[in-house]
């Protein structure tokens, strides 16, 4: 589909005072879901997201002053994404309802379309009367975490505040189209060496990953940790693992397949096991201790000690086994439970082994901060595995739902193609080669 005037000049790397004389469009192109369709999998086993992912002309919402309209050049998929096109566990509109009552500028996001999307890299190409450190032309990397800065608790950690929502999942106006709407204090300059794709491939993925092992409020992990890691060739395990091996740690990956496998010994892990071998299909273990005892004498024949820290994020197929596996005194970090949320463990060895459970959610920006430094130093790299068109996005959120991605799965936006974006070749060339 055609680009908008404005949008055409953002591709054509037009210069800032170009981009504010051109007019903001009345509509733009997303990747949204319909009110109407909540009910669409009522009843049905397989809840294909690429009959709810609709890519269409939505209004453009009119801007509050603490924010800013990004064009968006590229995107990606995330769990989240499959969650709300599925419309489970709850439709997001009610996230919407509910966010809307709060009147005033919030009123904007209870609409009969949800633009999804919680990752997005792009152009700031108008900003509110309140915004102060972000100007037009900026090229922007845009956080998952949609806070309020009035709210006390913010200040010592946004995700510790009542009113810290999903952005794109819990809000509307998300990254996975033509524009997206971010708060001021969504935002971080884009890496200079990396592509759109890139770029737009780390904020959720590589956050979680930071805030759930080396924030002060995770895991905090040690040189020398074993880390056990599930779905280790996935998005959060694919960040996970760079961030084990780069902070000095042992990474020891749970996959479910040889293809898998390799992927995850690339993203950095030292031992990788097969979900297979442990007795884990898919299904949720009778007794976890069984898959447990399985997969702790793995893990000692391959890197000589019980796991230090399970990085924990699929939920009720292993959260038992999770609790089960690491070692005494060890900690479970978790942020997520894509097979279910109802966890079932032996407490035994919880209380008798004095180990933790954390819960995790998001990243605060100074963390995603602290985790983009990491990308430009060369000591993370972006997960990126296949880019699909924003046309596709159903495709490419089919693919995640499936399980057959490894890594992040992008979406272009305005991006023509590939490989676009890069203002620092230099820089990319000695750390990426």
């Amino acid at each position: 589909m055609e680009a908008d005037p404005l949008a055409a000049a953002v591709v054509a790397d037009a210069p800032a005072t170009a981009l504010a004389e051109l007019p903001v469009p009345a509509t733009y192109l997303a990747a949204h879901l319909r009110a109407e369709d909540q009910d669409t999998f009522s009843g049905v086993d397989d809840k294909d997201v690429r009959k709810s992912i609709h890519v269409g002309r939505v209004p453009m919402p009119e801007l509050a002053p603490d924010e800013v309209l990004v064009a968006v050049l590229a995107s990606g998929i995330n769990h989240n994404t499959v969650w709300s096109a599925m419309f489970e566990p709850v439709p997001t509109f009610s996230f919407l309802r509910k966010f809307g009552g709060d009147g005033g500028w919030a009123a904007r996001h209870d609409a009969p379309q949800h633009v999804i999307g919680s990752d997005a890299a792009g152009v700031v190409v108008r900003a509110g009367a309140g915004v102060r450190r972000w100007r037009i032309g900026d090229r922007v990397v845009v956080s998952p975490v949609y806070v309020d800065d009035e709210d006390p608790a913010t200040h010592a950690d946004g995700m510790m505040s009542p009113s810290q929502l999903a952005w794109g999942f819990e809000t509307n106006f998300g990254g996975l189209a033509h524009y997206c709407v971010a708060r001021a204090s969504q935002l971080l300059p884009k890496p200079a060496h990396l592509t759109w794709e890139e770029a737009a491939s780390n904020p959720l993925c590589a956050g979680t990953a930071y805030r759930m092992l080396v924030g002060e409020r995770g895991a905090r992990m040690k040189q020398g940790d074993v880390v056990l890691i599930w779905g280790a060739a996935g998005g959060l395990g694919a960040y996970a693992a760079q961030l084990v091996r780069s902070g000095g740690g042992i990474a020891v990956g749970v996959v479910g397949s040889e293809e898998k496998a390799r992927a995850a010994r690339e993203f950095g892990c030292h031992a990788v096991i097969d979900r297979r071998e442990i007795g884990l299909d898919g299904g949720v273990p009778e007794d976890p201790a069984v898959p447990g005892r399985r997969l702790g004498k793995l893990i000692r024949a391959a890197v000589g000690a019980d796991p230090h820290i399970v990085f924990e994020h699929v939920g009720r197929a292993t959260f038992g086994v999770s609790v089960y596996v690491v070692g005494r005194g060890g900690t479970v970090v978790t942020c997520g439970s894509t097979t279910g949320y109802q966890h079932e463990f032996d407490n035994r060895y919880l209380w008798m082994r004095l180990k933790r459970v954390i819960g995790s959610h998001g990243v605060n920006l100074a963390e995603l901060s602290a985790m983009q430094r990491l990308l430009e130093i060369g000591r993370l790299r972006p997960a990126l595995s296949v880019t699909y068109p924003l046309e596709e996005t159903g495709e490419a959120a089919r693919l995640v739902q499936r399980g057959l991605h490894t890594g992040k799965v992008g979406v272009l936006a305005l991006a023509p193609q590939t490989g676009l974006g890069v203002s620092d070749p230099g820089t990319r060339r000695s750390l990426m080669g």
